[in-house]
């Protein structure tokens, strides 16, 4: 298990590029499943769960090159389904949350699909049944096995049906979006996610041939067409890299500008961050966050503590959730902090308590921040990231702190963030890398 030593209380300074958004790769590198000739990707960032996932498809069969840094040209004229009857691919795909992505393109093109509980973030409870619910209705017939906990999805044809989804889940609308564009007839899903990622796949499969109407909405109509043929598509800009930057920025009393920043993506991010009393200054494609000495979370109009809470998109993302709250420790007020998604994302705030941030932990789904306005420095402290998210917050809370900190388990921070010490040593921070 590998660890970072890090040096706190060094002031950045420089430039730092977001990476390819983590959430989009997941679902439009599944995507090319769905037709059998070749689609280029771009930006496609290197990170642990998206390499799983291009090592997947390949395994399958798929036709994968790499064509430079960030860019791959994927072919799926030749996809062998037997290997979803291997102990290989049930181990693969037990270990990658985004595996659930490939479930419904594969379903859509080949009439059947595999696949063991899908791994991933230890933040509670993860259900699929928006998933599963949503391809029944378009005519999918699942089994699972209990004792082997894997899932077995076949049909005889897929038709177009309506539906409201029972929540708004990202993953939930991508499968289902994906499944019913080679649906025959046409497929209404109402309550539809709305997230910059499903934008993207979207554009992504109506250049590729698809009928999808509604695009940007919660109500989304797609008219089922017999194949898909190639395109070439770019991924956007990260936006939690963005929101994380914010933060480390803010946190470590740096002067940071982000490039390649895809504005009109980022929704409420900013917002809520300025709402924390940081300053930003858009410059053409960029964000540039000032060096502070100090910044103040608003209060509500009647005086009352703010609340950040995640919700749908266009609200507040939950992935940043964790950013937000370590930004708090060290601003000048009290913000209530309500996580309503996953259970257990909360409970890396010990690890903060033990730094000397003052947080009182409500329950499992809302925790009291209450900012020193950096009058008691965070210090240094063993810890263990426990998620991708929290990892990286722990990590800008150590950036920030008084003395030497180490942070165990980073596989899961390289799960989401590209060479992230590497990026942000450049930027003059010191973290050692150790496996």
């Amino acid at each position: 298990m590998g660890k970072f030593i890090i040096e706190g209380g060094l002031r950045l300074s420089g430039e730092i590029t977001p990476q390819g958004a983590k959430n989009e790769a997941l679902q439009v590198i599944s995507a090319t499943l769905l037709s059998e000739e070749k689609i280029t990707i771009n930006k496609i960032p290197d990170i642990r769960d998206v390499n799983k996932l291009i090592q997947l498809l390949s395994d399958f069969g798929v036709k994968v090159e790499k064509l430079g840094n960030e860019s791959y040209s994927f072919q799926a004229d030749k996809v062998n389904l037997d290997y979803m009857g291997t102990a290989e691919f049930t181990q693969q795909a037990s270990s990658l949350r985004g595996s659930v992505m490939i479930m419904g393109p594969l379903l859509a093109r080949f009439g059947k699909a595999n696949l063991p509980q899908p791994g991933g973030d230890k933040i509670g409870r993860r259900r699929l049944d928006t998933h599963f619910i949503g391809l029944e209705k378009l005519g999918a017939k699942f089994t699972y096995n209990a004792k082997e906990h894997f899932y077995s999805i076949t049909t005889d044809g897929l038709k177009g049906a309506y539906m409201l989804l029972d929540e708004a889940s990202v993953t939930g609308t991508a499968n289902i979006l994906m499944a019913a564009v080679l649906a025959e007839g046409t497929t209404t899903i109402f309550n539809a996610a709305c997230e910059p990622y499903l934008i993207q796949l979207s554009r992504m499969l109506n250049r590729m041939g698809a009928k999808i109407e509604g695009v940007g909405s919660n109500l989304l109509t797609i008219t089922g067409v017999n194949s898909l043929k190639g395109t070439e598509h770019t991924l956007l800009a990260d936006m939690i890299e963005v929101g994380s930057f914010i933060g480390l920025a803010a946190m470590t009393q740096s002067e940071i500008l982000i490039k390649d920043v895809d504005h009109s993506e980022l929704g409420m991010i900013p917002q809520v961050f300025s709402r924390m009393g940081i300053e930003m200054e858009s410059r053409g494609d960029s964000i540039f966050v000032p060096a502070q000495e100090h910044y103040e979370i608003e209060s509500f109009i009647d005086g009352s503590i703010m609340t950040i809470a995640d919700s749908p998109w266009p609200g507040f993302t939950p992935d940043l959730i964790s950013i937000a709250l370590v930004v708090a420790t060290q601003a000048k007020g009290s913000v209530l902090i309500h996580q309503k998604m996953f259970e257990s994302r909360l409970f890396f705030v010990d690890k903060l308590i033990d730094m000397g941030a003052q947080i009182i932990l409500c329950d499992p789904h809302r925790a009291t921040v209450i900012g020193h306005d950096r009058k008691i420095p965070l210090r240094g402290l063993q810890m263990t990231s426990p998620d991708i998210r929290a990892g990286v917050a722990l990590l800008i809370a150590a950036l920030s702190a008084e003395g030497q900190s180490t942070i165990h388990n980073i596989e899961q921070i390289d799960r989401g963030y590209q060479n992230i010490d590497k990026r942000i040593n450049a930027l003059g921070a010191n973290i050692q890398r150790f496996l």
